[in-house]
């Protein structure tokens, strides 16, 4: 298994997550081979599913914490009124404590969104990793790869496909992404196959031709399909049967598949093409509109207002964007939006069912005795803090006044060698003694 620049090395934390979800992704691809239907878009699917429903308990959570926020944020607000202009300590430490005391009554962490935020987002962005370079993570869809890749280097470096940009349309971006695996002796058989995994089923067979791959095998299986002159496939190869999804090459991107639909005149195929970015904006609207409650505008021009409505506009362009994005990206991306968006769409509902059900009264009347024992502790810290500082004032007073002692006219010499930290038994008296016994033995 070879691994890209695309792996962030430099994070190990991330590293180690991307490394999970890639023996996840292959470990689903093994299956599916071992009983006859070695398909990526069918893996992908399976890979959103299985990695969502893990992730069930911190969606819940955060869907929990949504929907009590519309039954906390008034009390929180009342008690930011209640102390508004007081910024003393004792103040300050009062509203915190009365803060905590409700989130502890509705049985929420204060931090338990943003943690939960926070954990989900690496995972999220490494399994988006893993499906934007699965030859990487699944070892015999690179291995597949690896003897095409081997055969061109060992023709001519692969110079016919980096320096024709302009003839191989789809190798643009490729080319630039993975410049410096390209340019790199060692990395360059890895590089050829990231370009690879991203070529168009146009410029695959130019790629062919140029190189003589048509006969290329891996396991006894031909690896490319055979095409007659008109475009039609003979023969299905390893990548074919790995990247069709019905009928659809997820390697291809939408727009080009509409291209060469339209040239060959296979308007099905672009029914299909432009589907999958209009079902990937559709679906992402639609987990967005069942999502937990958004901020409301109040329309007193608050903070609150402006922030509902930046999340409307967010709520309009992502889907928007999804929809580019997806044009643009080869169709398996599209494919992992939309089982992403249809996954979440699903649990969204189970969810919010489950939520609805809750009594709030019953839930606080569940969570009252920790709420107690939560406040008397908040308390008891707080009772603590202002002991210590108290201390701490009475040492400094004591220190002031031994310091004015000393500078007294009728302090005797006695009183100023052995100050009040020399308390008989202490250190200091005990280092004294040892001292003065030294002074008596030296005379």
């Amino acid at each position: 298994m070879y691994f890209t620049l695309l792996t962030p090395n430099s994070v190990p934390i991330f590293k180690y997550i991307v490394w999970i979800l890639g023996k996840i992704m292959e470990g689903l691809f093994f299956v599916l081979d071992k009983i006859g239907i070695p398909n990526i878009g069918i893996a992908i699917i399976l890979f959103t599913i299985f990695v969502n429903v893990c992730m069930i308990p911190l969606t819940y959570k955060q869907q929990k914490f949504s929907k009590l926020s519309l039954k906390i944020n008034p009390e929180i607000k009342a008690i930011q009124k209640k102390y508004d202009g007081k910024k003393d300590q004792d103040s300050m430490m009062k509203m915190q404590a009365e803060t905590q005391a409700v989130y502890a009554k509705y049985g929420v962490s204060q931090a338990g969104s943003c943690v939960t935020l926070l954990i989900q987002f690496p995972i999220l962005i490494a399994l988006y990793r893993v499906i934007y370079q699965i030859p990487a993570y699944v070892t015999k869809i690179g291995d597949t790869f690896r003897v095409l890749a081997t055969k061109i280097v060992d023709v001519d470096g692969g110079s016919y496909i980096t320096e024709n940009p302009d003839a191989l349309n789809s190798v643009k971006s490729a080319i630039q992404m993975y410049s410096k695996n390209l340019a790199k002796e060692g990395n360059l058989t890895n590089g050829i196959i990231d370009v690879l995994n991203r070529v168009s089923t146009s410029d695959m067979v130019k790629i062919s031709e140029h190189y003589g791959l048509a006969d290329a095998s891996f396991n006894g299986q031909q690896i490319l399909s055979t095409v007659d002159a008109s475009g039609k496939i003979v023969t299905k190869g390893l990548l074919d049967t790995y990247n069709n999804f019905l009928g659809l090459n997820i390697v291809n991107t939408p727009m080009n598949i509409i291209k060469e639909g339209f040239a060959s005149h296979a308007y099905l195929l672009v029914i299909m093409a432009v589907l999958i970015p209009l079902l990937s904006g559709f679906t992402q609207w639609l987990s967005i509109k069942l999502a937990p409650n958004q901020p409301q505008a109040t329309g007193d021009n608050s903070q609150a207002d402006s922030m509902a409505q930046s999340m409307k506009t967010m709520n309009v362009m992502m889907p928007l964007m999804s929809v580019w994005f997806t044009f643009t990206f080869p169709a398996g991306m599209g494919i992992y939006w939309i089982a992403n968006a249809v996954v979440r769409i699903v649990l969204q509902i189970i969810m919010n069912k489950r939520i609805d059900k809750i009594d709030i009264n019953e839930l606080i009347e569940k969570n009252a005795e920790k709420s107690k024992k939560k406040l008397e502790q908040i308390q008891a810290n707080q009772e603590r803090m202002q002991a210590y500082a108290a201390m701490n004032t009475r040492s400094i007073q004591t220190k002031a006044s031994y310091v004015n002692k000393t500078d007294s006219s009728d302090v005797k010499e006695e009183d100023v060698t052995k100050p009040a930290e020399y308390a008989p038994g202490s250190m200091a008296a005990k280092a004294n003694m040892v001292s003065e016994f030294n002074k008596r033995n030296s005379k």
